[in-house]
């Protein structure tokens, strides 16, 4: 793949979902994993947010960075994968940092 996201952006390619499969055994229906968060791996992240007075805030995440993120957006296609293009914003949290 090659993005290179501008601003704040972060491209972030989403963990396969196993079906709605619980640990427990339970199942949930596609609506339900829907609203939930989703876990990717960033794969590429913008240079940071510019402020009025010109200074560049560094970005908290990093390429390899597992992370949490909400669906509501359409997922782009390149080279037959899917990916996300977030916000830093969008981002939840990282997972095992």
């Amino acid at each position: 793949m090659n993005i290179q996201p501008l601003g704040d952006r972060v491209v972030v390619e989403p963990r396969k979902n196993e079906g709605g499969k619980l640990k427990s055994g339970l199942y949930l229906p596609e609506t339900a994993s829907k609203e939930r968060p989703e876990q990717g791996t960033v794969v590429a992240v913008g240079p940071g947010k510019m402020t009025d007075a010109g200074k560049r805030l560094p970005m908290n995440v990093k390429k390899g960075d597992v992370v949490l993120f909400s669906t509501y957006r359409e997922p782009v296609k390149f080279d037959d994968r899917e990916y996300f293009v977030l916000s830093e914003d969008d981002i939840q949290g990282i997972i095992g940092k």
